[in-house]
């Protein structure tokens, strides 16, 4: 170990940086919606539930861009 350490050129904030498109967000999510999230990245034996929660998101956007009529025929 050193006696001193020099952290005049270190960085605050995550040592991975954030991809380009992608945000780093902070959100309030019920304990059983993310529960389920978790759950369904479980059995399907391995991911990452925030991926699976930005897909469902995506999903519900491009279904809400549909014509109503489109949406209930599905």
């Amino acid at each position: 170990m050193e006696a001193e350490y020099d952290f005049s050129q270190g960085k605050r904030g995550a040592i991975e940086p954030i991809p380009s498109g992608k945000t780093r967000l902070t959100i309030h999510l019920d304990d059983d919606i993310l529960e389920w999230f978790r759950e369904q990245v479980n059995l399907a034996g391995g991911g990452n539930y925030q991926t699976l929660i930005n897909e469902a998101l995506r999903q519900h956007i491009q279904k809400s861009r549909q014509p109503l009529e489109e949406i209930l025929r599905t």
